[in-house]
C-alpha cells in the first residue's frame, strides 16, 4: 500500500513539474521517452538518429567517453546476453533550457528480461544535453551512472 501511495505522489509531482516546463523542455522530454521506446524495440537506427554526429558523452556502460559510433554498444551487449528491455519508468529530476540547448536530468528504472523470463531491474541516473539544429533536437552530450544500491 505504501508503494502505491509513494508512486502516486511521485507521478503527481512529476506532472506538476512537467506542466511548468517550457514548450522546448516538453519537446525534449517526449524525445527522452522516444529514446527508451527505441531501446525497448531494439530499433538502433531510430535510436542513433537521436544523436548528433559530433556527440561525446560518458555512459555508465563505458570506462571512458564515447562518440556517436559507439553509442548503441550497450544495447548490443544486452541483446547478446539474451536480455530485452521489458519496461522502463522515467523519473524527471530537473530540466533547463538556454538558447538552443535543453539539459535534462532524470532517473530511469529499467526491467530487463532474459530468455528464461527472469527479470533484472536496474536504475541509472541520466543527464543529456539536447541541441536544436537542422534535424531538430539531438543529443550532443550526456552522462549516466548506476544508482548506488540503497541496501549498502
Amino acid at each position: 500500500m505504501n508503494r502505491i501511495y509513494v508512486s502516486t505522489i511521485l507521478v503527481l509531482l512529476a506532472s506538476v513539474a512537467l506542466a511548468q516546463q517550457s514548450p522546448r523542455e516538453q519537446t525534449v522530454w517526449k524525445l527522452e521517452h522516444a529514446y527508451w521506446e527505441y531501446v525497448k524495440a531494439q530499433d538502433l537506427a531510430s535510436y542513433k538518429a537521436l544523436w548528433r554526429e559530433d556527440f561525446v558523452g560518458w555512459p555508465s556502460s563505458s570506462a571512458e567517453p564515447v562518440r556517436k559510433d559507439h553509442i548503441a554498444d550497450w544495447i548490443t551487449r544486452y541483446a547478446a546476453k539474451g536480455l530485452h528491455l521489458k519496461s522502463y519508468m522515467l523519473r524527471p529530476a530537473a530540466s533547463q533550457k538556454s538558447g538552443q540547448l535543453v539539459v535534462v536530468h532524470y532517473w530511469v528504472t529499467m526491467t530487463w528480461t532474459g530468455a528464461d523470463n527472469s527479470e533484472q531491474p536496474e536504475t541509472i541516473r541520466v543527464m543529456h544535453t539536447w541541441l536544436k539544429g537542422e534535424k531538430g533536437y539531438q543529443i550532443i552530450s550526456g552522462m549516466s551512472m548506476r544508482e548506488p544500491d540503497a541496501k549498502k
